[in-house]
Protein backbone atom coordinates (compact mmCIF):
# COMPACT_ATOMS: atom_id res chain seq x y z
CA UNK A 1 0.00 0.00 0.00
CA UNK A 2 1.60 3.24 -1.03
CA UNK A 3 0.14 6.42 1.14
CA UNK A 4 -0.25 9.97 0.45
CA UNK A 5 0.05 12.19 3.60
CA UNK A 6 -0.89 15.70 3.17
CA UNK A 7 -0.49 18.50 5.58
CA UNK A 8 -1.03 22.10 5.56
CA UNK A 9 1.63 22.69 7.69
CA UNK A 10 5.31 23.19 6.96
CA UNK A 11 7.46 20.23 8.31
CA UNK A 12 9.24 21.95 10.86
CA UNK A 13 6.43 23.88 12.29
CA UNK A 14 5.22 22.77 16.26
CA UNK A 15 1.88 21.65 15.40
CA UNK A 16 3.53 19.20 12.19
CA UNK A 17 5.91 17.80 14.75
CA UNK A 18 3.84 17.64 17.60
CA UNK A 19 0.48 16.11 15.91
CA UNK A 20 1.71 14.56 12.59
CA UNK A 21 5.15 12.94 12.83
CA UNK A 22 3.22 10.38 15.33
CA UNK A 23 1.31 9.10 12.17
CA UNK A 24 4.37 8.63 10.42
CA UNK A 25 6.05 6.44 13.07
CA UNK A 26 3.15 4.47 13.07
CA UNK A 27 2.14 4.43 9.20
CA UNK A 28 5.68 3.74 9.01
CA UNK A 29 5.83 0.31 10.98
CA UNK A 30 2.63 -0.88 9.87
CA UNK A 31 3.29 -4.01 6.96
CA UNK A 32 0.76 -3.52 4.67
CA UNK A 33 2.35 0.33 4.22
CA UNK A 34 5.26 0.36 1.01
CA UNK A 35 5.50 3.39 1.01
CA UNK A 36 4.54 6.98 2.58
CA UNK A 37 4.55 10.55 0.57
CA UNK A 38 4.83 12.99 2.86
CA UNK A 39 3.36 16.28 1.68
CA UNK A 40 3.60 19.88 3.61
CA UNK A 41 3.28 23.59 2.74
CA UNK A 42 6.77 25.81 2.50
CA UNK A 43 7.97 29.18 2.01
CA UNK A 44 9.90 29.46 -1.01
CA UNK A 45 13.79 27.65 -0.92
CA UNK A 46 12.53 25.37 1.74
CA UNK A 47 15.67 24.23 4.53
CA UNK A 48 14.67 21.65 7.31
CA UNK A 49 16.39 20.90 10.91
CA UNK A 50 16.12 17.23 10.66
CA UNK A 51 17.79 17.27 13.98
CA UNK A 52 14.96 18.89 15.81
CA UNK A 53 12.37 16.66 13.41
CA UNK A 54 13.22 13.17 14.78
CA UNK A 55 15.04 12.18 11.50
CA UNK A 56 15.13 8.38 11.69
CA UNK A 57 11.81 9.01 10.68
CA UNK A 58 11.88 11.40 7.80
CA UNK A 59 14.99 9.15 6.53
CA UNK A 60 12.98 6.24 6.71
CA UNK A 61 13.31 4.10 3.88
CA UNK A 62 9.71 3.95 3.21
CA UNK A 63 9.13 8.00 3.40
CA UNK A 64 9.30 10.89 0.66
CA UNK A 65 9.36 14.02 1.67
CA UNK A 66 7.63 16.56 -0.92
CA UNK A 67 7.46 20.06 0.13
CA UNK A 68 5.02 22.28 -1.85
CA UNK A 69 6.16 25.69 -2.53
CA UNK A 70 4.03 29.02 -3.20
CA UNK A 71 4.27 32.69 -4.56
CA UNK A 72 1.37 34.91 -4.49
CA UNK A 73 0.96 36.04 -7.58
CA UNK A 74 -1.71 39.00 -6.71
CA UNK A 75 -1.71 41.53 -4.04
CA UNK A 76 -5.11 40.01 -2.62
CA UNK A 77 -5.22 37.32 0.00
CA UNK A 78 -7.95 35.14 -0.67
CA UNK A 79 -7.55 35.39 -4.23
CA UNK A 80 -4.00 33.55 -3.32
CA UNK A 81 -5.64 31.08 -1.27
CA UNK A 82 -7.95 30.01 -4.45
CA UNK A 83 -5.45 29.81 -7.02
CA UNK A 84 -3.23 27.94 -4.17
CA UNK A 85 -5.91 25.58 -4.00
CA UNK A 86 -7.06 24.97 -7.28
CA UNK A 87 -3.29 24.68 -7.90
CA UNK A 88 -2.65 22.06 -5.36
CA UNK A 89 -5.51 19.66 -6.19
CA UNK A 90 -3.36 19.67 -9.75
CA UNK A 91 -0.53 19.01 -8.10
CA UNK A 92 -1.46 15.95 -6.19
CA UNK A 93 -3.40 14.66 -8.43
CA UNK A 94 0.19 14.25 -10.46
CA UNK A 95 1.77 13.13 -7.36
CA UNK A 96 -0.76 10.30 -7.28
CA UNK A 97 0.14 9.48 -10.69
CA UNK A 98 3.67 9.24 -10.26
CA UNK A 99 4.25 7.34 -7.30
CA UNK A 100 1.48 4.63 -7.50
CA UNK A 101 -1.16 6.22 -4.48
CA UNK A 102 -3.01 3.77 -3.26
CA UNK A 103 -4.71 6.00 0.20
CA UNK A 104 -4.66 9.65 1.32
CA UNK A 105 -4.60 10.46 4.44
CA UNK A 106 -5.55 14.50 4.80
CA UNK A 107 -4.35 15.60 8.07
CA UNK A 108 -6.77 17.96 9.06
CA UNK A 109 -10.23 19.14 7.66
CA UNK A 110 -8.21 22.38 5.64
CA UNK A 111 -5.98 19.44 4.21
CA UNK A 112 -9.27 17.00 4.06
CA UNK A 113 -10.78 20.02 1.57
CA UNK A 114 -7.37 18.93 -1.14
CA UNK A 115 -7.89 15.39 -0.57
CA UNK A 116 -11.80 14.92 -1.07
CA UNK A 117 -11.49 17.59 -4.42
CA UNK A 118 -8.86 14.57 -5.78
CA UNK A 119 -11.27 11.82 -5.42
CA UNK A 120 -14.29 13.59 -7.06
CA UNK A 121 -11.78 12.61 -10.56
CA UNK A 122 -9.39 9.68 -9.19
CA UNK A 123 -11.86 8.02 -6.78
CA UNK A 124 -8.61 7.22 -4.64
CA UNK A 125 -10.29 6.21 -1.34
CA UNK A 126 -9.27 9.15 1.58
CA UNK A 127 -8.65 9.04 5.32
CA UNK A 128 -9.10 12.47 7.25
CA UNK A 129 -7.17 12.73 10.27
CA UNK A 130 -7.48 15.25 13.20
CA UNK A 131 -11.06 15.57 12.08
CA UNK A 132 -12.47 18.97 12.94
CA UNK A 133 -15.01 21.50 12.63
CA UNK A 134 -12.14 24.15 12.01
CA UNK A 135 -14.96 26.67 10.29
CA UNK A 136 -16.99 26.49 13.76
CA UNK A 137 -13.53 26.92 15.77
CA UNK A 138 -12.74 29.81 13.25
CA UNK A 139 -15.91 31.66 13.27
CA UNK A 140 -16.48 31.06 17.57
CA UNK A 141 -13.27 32.95 17.87
CA UNK A 142 -14.35 35.78 16.13
CA UNK A 143 -11.38 35.36 13.13
CA UNK A 144 -14.06 34.20 10.24
CA UNK A 145 -17.60 35.64 9.85
CA UNK A 146 -20.39 33.85 9.17
CA UNK A 147 -20.87 35.74 5.97
CA UNK A 148 -17.40 35.24 4.81
CA UNK A 149 -16.03 33.09 1.91
CA UNK A 150 -13.81 31.62 4.22
CA UNK A 151 -15.90 30.05 6.20
CA UNK A 152 -18.58 29.23 3.97
CA UNK A 153 -16.25 27.49 1.80
CA UNK A 154 -14.23 25.93 4.78
CA UNK A 155 -17.51 24.47 6.16
CA UNK A 156 -18.87 23.08 2.90
CA UNK A 157 -15.60 21.12 2.27
CA UNK A 158 -15.89 19.91 5.72
CA UNK A 159 -19.40 18.42 5.29
CA UNK A 160 -18.24 16.76 1.74
CA UNK A 161 -15.53 15.04 3.80
CA UNK A 162 -17.93 13.26 5.36
CA UNK A 163 -17.90 11.09 2.38
CA UNK A 164 -14.39 10.21 3.29
CA UNK A 165 -13.40 6.10 3.74
CA UNK A 166 -12.69 7.04 7.49
CA UNK A 167 -12.77 9.78 9.61
CA UNK A 168 -10.62 10.02 12.82
CA UNK A 169 -11.79 12.93 15.16
CA UNK A 170 -10.29 13.96 17.88
CA UNK A 171 -12.33 13.47 20.41
CA UNK A 172 -15.48 11.08 21.54
CA UNK A 173 -17.77 14.18 21.74
CA UNK A 174 -17.45 15.21 18.30
CA UNK A 175 -17.56 11.63 16.71
CA UNK A 176 -20.77 10.95 18.48
CA UNK A 177 -21.79 13.76 16.94
CA UNK A 178 -21.26 13.23 12.95
CA UNK A 179 -22.42 9.63 13.45
CA UNK A 180 -25.87 11.28 15.27
CA UNK A 181 -26.01 13.25 11.86
CA UNK A 182 -25.71 10.49 10.09
CA UNK A 183 -21.85 9.23 8.83
CA UNK A 184 -22.22 5.60 9.04
CA UNK A 185 -20.44 4.46 13.23
CA UNK A 186 -17.83 1.96 10.81
CA UNK A 187 -16.21 5.12 9.51
CA UNK A 188 -15.12 6.93 12.26
CA UNK A 189 -12.75 6.01 14.59
CA UNK A 190 -11.21 8.47 17.61
CA UNK A 191 -8.15 9.30 18.20
CA UNK A 192 -6.54 11.70 20.43
CA UNK A 193 -3.94 13.82 19.65
CA UNK A 194 -0.91 12.11 21.07
CA UNK A 195 1.72 12.32 23.72
CA UNK A 196 4.92 10.54 23.70
CA UNK A 197 4.33 10.23 27.74
CA UNK A 198 8.23 9.44 28.38
CA UNK A 199 9.69 12.58 26.77
CA UNK A 200 7.53 14.63 28.39
CA UNK A 201 7.84 12.79 31.98
CA UNK A 202 8.67 15.00 34.96
CA UNK A 203 12.44 15.62 35.38
CA UNK A 204 13.83 16.58 38.81
CA UNK A 205 17.54 17.66 37.71
CA UNK A 206 15.68 19.94 35.06
CA UNK A 207 13.40 21.33 37.68
CA UNK A 208 15.86 22.21 40.02
CA UNK A 209 18.15 23.82 37.61
CA UNK A 210 16.00 25.74 35.85
CA UNK A 211 14.14 27.16 39.23
CA UNK A 212 17.84 27.63 40.36
CA UNK A 213 18.70 29.54 37.49
CA UNK A 214 15.37 31.79 37.61
CA UNK A 215 15.87 32.11 41.85
CA UNK A 216 12.34 30.71 42.05
CA UNK A 217 12.89 27.69 44.23
CA UNK A 218 10.30 28.15 46.68
CA UNK A 219 7.41 29.40 44.32
CA UNK A 220 4.67 28.19 43.03
CA UNK A 221 5.00 28.37 39.14
CA UNK A 222 2.33 28.18 36.44
CA UNK A 223 3.28 27.86 32.91
CA UNK A 224 1.32 27.95 29.78
CA UNK A 225 2.36 26.86 26.32
CA UNK A 226 1.10 28.32 23.25
CA UNK A 227 -0.09 31.51 21.14
CA UNK A 228 -2.64 34.25 22.13
CA UNK A 229 -5.72 34.93 20.04
CA UNK A 230 -7.66 32.99 17.38
CA UNK A 231 -8.91 29.93 19.23
CA UNK A 232 -7.23 31.11 22.59
CA UNK A 233 -8.22 33.90 25.27
CA UNK A 234 -6.13 37.16 24.96
CA UNK A 235 -6.74 40.00 27.51
CA UNK A 236 -8.70 36.78 29.91
CA UNK A 237 -5.88 34.97 30.07
CA UNK A 238 -3.72 37.70 31.40
CA UNK A 239 -6.64 38.65 34.15
CA UNK A 240 -6.79 34.85 34.68
CA UNK A 241 -2.60 35.23 35.54
CA UNK A 242 -3.70 38.60 37.43
CA UNK A 243 -5.85 36.34 39.58
CA UNK A 244 -3.18 33.69 40.57
CA UNK A 245 -0.88 36.33 41.47
CA UNK A 246 -3.50 38.18 43.84
CA UNK A 247 -4.17 34.51 45.65
CA UNK A 248 -0.70 33.01 45.63
CA UNK A 249 1.44 35.31 47.26
CA UNK A 250 4.92 33.57 46.03
CA UNK A 251 3.32 33.35 42.28
CA UNK A 252 5.24 33.17 38.86
CA UNK A 253 4.66 32.62 35.43
CA UNK A 254 6.15 31.04 32.51
CA UNK A 255 5.11 31.59 29.25
CA UNK A 256 6.40 29.62 26.09
CA UNK A 257 4.76 30.95 22.77
CA UNK A 258 6.51 31.63 19.14
CA UNK A 259 4.86 35.56 19.71
CA UNK A 260 6.67 38.21 19.61
CA UNK A 261 8.42 38.97 23.40
CA UNK A 262 7.05 42.83 22.80
CA UNK A 263 3.56 41.86 22.04
CA UNK A 264 3.72 39.27 25.52
CA UNK A 265 4.94 42.25 27.55
CA UNK A 266 2.69 44.46 26.13
CA UNK A 267 -0.29 43.08 27.85
CA UNK A 268 1.37 41.91 30.91
CA UNK A 269 1.76 45.83 31.53
CA UNK A 270 -1.71 46.26 30.30
CA UNK A 271 -2.49 43.43 33.65
CA UNK A 272 -0.34 45.35 36.12
CA UNK A 273 1.74 42.28 35.98
CA UNK A 274 5.35 42.52 37.18
CA UNK A 275 7.33 41.50 34.43
CA UNK A 276 10.33 40.88 37.09
CA UNK A 277 7.69 37.95 38.50
CA UNK A 278 7.30 36.76 34.56
CA UNK A 279 9.82 34.61 32.37
CA UNK A 280 8.63 34.62 28.64
CA UNK A 281 10.70 32.61 26.15
CA UNK A 282 10.57 30.52 22.59
CA UNK A 283 11.95 28.04 22.80
CA UNK A 284 12.47 24.36 20.29
CA UNK A 285 9.55 21.66 21.07
CA UNK A 286 12.39 19.56 22.68
CA UNK A 287 12.89 21.89 25.35
CA UNK A 288 9.57 22.28 26.70
CA UNK A 289 9.43 19.04 28.74
CA UNK A 290 12.11 20.84 31.24
CA UNK A 291 10.35 23.80 31.84
CA UNK A 292 7.11 21.99 32.47
CA UNK A 293 8.92 20.32 35.04
CA UNK A 294 10.04 23.19 36.80
CA UNK A 295 6.60 24.38 37.02
CA UNK A 296 3.82 23.19 39.26
CA UNK A 297 0.32 23.95 36.70
CA UNK A 298 -0.25 24.48 33.62
CA UNK A 299 -2.60 27.08 32.09
CA UNK A 300 -5.20 26.00 29.06
CA UNK A 301 -6.80 29.44 28.27
CA UNK A 302 -9.14 28.30 25.16
CA UNK A 303 -12.19 30.75 24.10
CA UNK A 304 -15.33 28.74 25.00
CA UNK A 305 -17.84 27.97 22.51
CA UNK A 306 -20.00 24.78 21.51
CA UNK A 307 -17.43 23.43 18.85
CA UNK A 308 -14.15 23.82 21.25
CA UNK A 309 -16.14 19.71 22.24
CA UNK A 310 -14.31 18.61 19.43
CA UNK A 311 -10.61 19.71 20.42
CA UNK A 312 -7.84 17.55 21.57
CA UNK A 313 -5.06 20.00 22.69
CA UNK A 314 -1.54 18.49 22.21
CA UNK A 315 -0.63 20.84 25.14
CA UNK A 316 -2.88 19.25 28.08
CA UNK A 317 -1.33 15.53 27.26
CA UNK A 318 2.11 17.12 27.57
CA UNK A 319 1.08 18.78 31.06
CA UNK A 320 -0.45 15.33 31.98
CA UNK A 321 2.27 13.40 30.85
CA UNK A 322 4.52 15.71 33.05
CA UNK A 323 2.16 15.58 36.11
CA UNK A 324 0.89 19.07 35.96
CA UNK A 325 -2.68 19.80 37.06
CA UNK A 326 -4.34 21.89 34.15
CA UNK A 327 -6.66 24.74 34.82
CA UNK A 328 -8.56 24.44 31.97
CA UNK A 329 -11.60 26.32 29.87
CA UNK A 330 -14.53 24.27 30.77
CA UNK A 331 -16.38 22.19 27.75
CA UNK A 332 -13.09 21.87 26.04
CA UNK A 333 -12.36 18.46 24.27
CA UNK A 334 -13.16 15.12 25.89
CA UNK A 335 -10.79 16.34 28.63
CA UNK A 336 -13.52 18.65 30.55
CA UNK A 337 -15.21 15.59 31.16
CA UNK A 338 -12.07 13.67 32.19
CA UNK A 339 -11.15 16.08 34.73
CA UNK A 340 -14.79 16.53 36.26
CA UNK A 341 -15.18 12.93 36.69
CA UNK A 342 -10.83 11.69 37.25
CA UNK A 343 -9.21 15.05 38.30
CA UNK A 344 -5.57 16.40 36.87
CA UNK A 345 -7.08 19.75 37.39
CA UNK A 346 -10.18 22.29 37.30
CA UNK A 347 -12.13 24.08 34.93
CA UNK A 348 -13.10 28.00 35.16
CA UNK A 349 -16.34 29.26 33.44
CA UNK A 350 -15.72 32.87 32.75
CA UNK A 351 -19.45 33.81 32.69
CA UNK A 352 -19.83 32.23 36.20
CA UNK A 353 -18.98 34.81 38.93
CA UNK A 354 -15.40 33.81 41.16
CA UNK A 355 -15.13 30.61 38.99
CA UNK A 356 -11.65 31.30 38.06
CA UNK A 357 -10.56 31.73 41.65
CA UNK A 358 -12.37 28.61 42.84
CA UNK A 359 -10.50 26.81 39.91
CA UNK A 360 -7.18 27.93 41.51
CA UNK A 361 -7.85 26.93 44.58
CA UNK A 362 -8.80 23.90 43.54
CA UNK A 363 -5.69 23.29 42.16
CA UNK A 364 -3.58 24.37 45.15
CA UNK A 365 -5.15 21.77 46.98
CA UNK A 366 -3.94 19.17 43.95
CA UNK A 367 -0.75 20.48 44.28
CA UNK A 368 -0.21 19.71 47.93
CA UNK A 369 -0.76 16.15 47.17
CA UNK A 370 2.38 14.68 47.53
CA UNK A 371 1.60 12.11 44.92
CA UNK A 372 0.01 13.81 42.26
CA UNK A 373 3.31 14.24 40.17
CA UNK A 374 2.99 10.25 40.09
CA UNK A 375 -0.69 10.00 39.60
CA UNK A 376 -1.73 12.90 36.88
CA UNK A 377 0.47 11.19 34.18
CA UNK A 378 -1.26 8.15 34.55
CA UNK A 379 -4.06 10.28 32.23
CA UNK A 380 -1.25 11.11 29.67
CA UNK A 381 -0.95 7.38 29.24
CA UNK A 382 -4.50 6.76 29.47
CA UNK A 383 -6.31 9.14 27.21
CA UNK A 384 -3.61 10.25 24.88
CA UNK A 385 -1.20 7.02 23.98
CA UNK A 386 -0.01 6.93 20.65
CA UNK A 387 -1.37 3.50 20.78
CA UNK A 388 -4.61 4.68 19.92
CA UNK A 389 -3.21 6.00 16.54
CA UNK A 390 -2.22 2.07 15.84
CA UNK A 391 -5.82 0.75 16.35
CA UNK A 392 -6.97 3.30 13.98
CA UNK A 393 -5.12 2.54 11.13
CA UNK A 394 -5.03 -1.25 11.61
CA UNK A 395 -8.76 -0.78 11.87
CA UNK A 396 -9.16 1.35 8.61
CA UNK A 397 -6.09 -0.44 6.23
CA UNK A 398 -6.57 -4.10 8.20
CA UNK A 399 -4.10 -5.50 10.57
CA UNK A 400 -2.27 -8.98 9.40
CA UNK A 401 -4.82 -10.80 8.00
CA UNK A 402 -7.46 -8.31 8.83
CA UNK A 403 -10.51 -7.04 6.46
CA UNK A 404 -9.17 -3.27 5.55
CA UNK A 405 -11.67 -0.43 5.06
CA UNK A 406 -10.13 0.57 1.72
Amino acid sequence: MNILLICGWKVNDVLTVSTLLPHLEVLVELRKVSSIVLLTNEESSPTINLTSLQPQILRNSKVKWLPRTFSNTTPFKLINQAIHFTRSASEVSKIIKNNGIDVIVAHGAPAGAIAYKVWEESKIPFFVSLFEPHADYMLESGVWSRYGLKYIFQKKWEKKQLTAAGLMPVTENYSQKIIADGVRADKVFTVPCSVQANIFSFNSSSRDSLRTELGWRYEVVGIYVGKYGGLYLEEEAFSIYKSCFKLISNFRLVILTPQPELEVYAMLDAASINRAHVLVRQVPHSEVPSYLSAADFAFATYKAGPSKKALSPVKIGEYWANGLPVLLTEGVGDDSDIIKQEGGGALFNLQRERSVEEAILQILEIIKDPKHRQEIPKLAHKYRSPEKLREAYEYFFGASGGEAKV
